[in-house]
């Protein structure tokens, strides 16, 4: 098992309702590719510490489940992904960092 680990930050504030739809249309083109085993997703917590970081801080991450790393690369060409992309880089500008891993834990 791969996990794909996605840390989005937006370049403005964006408001909770927003945040939701952005999670819930990336949750289903991904569940719709059928490439993924889960899909969970959470809000940053921030804390005040952050207003001294050099990094863009998170607003939500993201960690996908899939079987296998032929499954991870079909899931980057999933139907719908880049028009999901493009209307939400449109309308509040984000950037993303992921990861690729094993899972952390047992």
């Amino acid at each position: 098992m791969i996990h794909h680990t996605m840390i989005v930050s937006f370049a403005e504030s964006i408001q909770e309702a927003e945040l939701d739809q952005f999670l819930k249309d990336i949750e289903q083109v991904m569940r719709d590719s059928e490439q993924i085993q889960t899909f969970a997703a959470s809000r940053h917590i921030r804390v005040p510490a952050e207003d001294h970081s050099p990094v863009p801080t998170a607003t939500a991450i993201v960690q996908i489940a899939l079987g296998d790393l032929d499954a991870l690369n079909a899931s980057f060409a999933a139907p719908g992904l880049e028009e999901v992309i493009r209307h939400w880089q449109s309308r509040h500008p984000y950037k993303v960092i992921w990861a690729n891993h094993e899972p952390l834990s047992s």
